[in-house]
């Protein structure tokens, strides 16, 4: 599956675009564009991908994503299967510097805003109170048009250059010009998305790109900012954090079904990750319940 640029085109009476979407699952693959964006989940879970950071994301949440920053949402193998009536349902907002004019960010009162348009190239993860009130904001601005919606937007941009509500996801920016390597990363991420729970082969993953083992691990560094095996590990945990607090797995099948045949094993990953065993941080979860 290639990268792709994507491109939302506004209305004939609008400077930038605003829809509710929903769809069986997200469908958008590893791609970036050059607008800025907010999007907020309203309905499905999986994997977030941007720039080099991978997490969970689920229903809530709500992100600033800046210009040409690559990015995908994963749903799990449920959503692709024949009679699921799974839901994969988001706001989305793109807009350029041009959507409010060319020279309105050279004024003096747009200065934080422009600190946090550079802050969003790593990803931005809004959250408490700042996003309960730009969420119910989204809501209004998609039955809204012209100027009404442009104040909105740019309430929500002076909210956010304010808030200390924020957090980066991104350690790095990862540039998307070479399309090339995005392909490659996209076939990588698909990869361990669908077979992180079985015995996944470097050399495999490797010739999965058309590269050596050494080149891959090389250019996987270079791309992401840690290792190969440290990225798998962190998928592998993650997945088996959301089994742990299901009580309907236990640990050992928690351990399984997240690539971990050695109990053994999962119980030392997990304890160097959590500073915990898997059976204690069950038991702290849902005592804090």
């Amino acid at each position: 599956m290639k990268a792709i640029y994507e491109h939302l085109p506004v209305g004939k009476e609008e400077s930038f675009f605003v829809a509710g979407f929903e769809y069986p699952y997200f469908s958008a693959p590893w791609h970036y564009h050059p607008e800025f964006e907010l999007v907020h989940v309203v309905e499905s879970t999986g994997k977030r991908f941007v720039g080099n950071a991978m997490s969970d994301f689920g229903p809530g949440d709500l992100s600033f994503l800046g210009p040409d920053l690559p990015h995908l949402y994963k749903n799990p193998a449920s959503y692709y299967e024949k009679n699921s009536t799974l839901k994969a349902r988001s706001i989305v907002v793109h807009f350029t510097r041009d959507s409010v004019g060319k020279d309105f960010w050279g004024l003096p009162q747009a200065k934080k805003i422009n600190e946090l348009f550079a802050l969003s190239a790593k990803g931005i993860d809004i959250t408490g109170k700042t996003r309960k009130t730009i969420i119910e904001k989204l809501y209004v601005m998609i039955e809204t048009t012209g100027f009404q919606r442009l104040m909105l937007l740019l309430e929500i941009l002076d909210i956010l250059s304010e808030t200390s509500d924020i957090s980066m996801i991104s350690d790095t920016f990862i540039p998307r010009n070479n399309l090339q390597d995005a392909d490659r990363l996209n076939k990588v991420f698909q990869y361990i998305m669908q077979h992180f729970h079985e015995n996944i082969k470097l050399d495999d993953v490797a010739a999965l790109v058309f590269m050596t083992r050494t080149s891959f691990c090389r250019f996987f560094l270079e791309r992401t900012k840690r290792t190969f095996s440290d990225y798998l590990k962190e998928v592998r945990l993650n997945n088996a954090i959301k089994l742990l607090v299901e009580k309907n797995h236990t640990v050992a099948m928690a351990g399984t079904k997240s690539g971990y045949n050695n109990i053994s094993n999962f119980n030392r990953m997990f304890k160097e990750k959590f500073n915990m065993s898997p059976q204690k941080f069950r038991q702290q979860y849902y005592a804090d319940k």
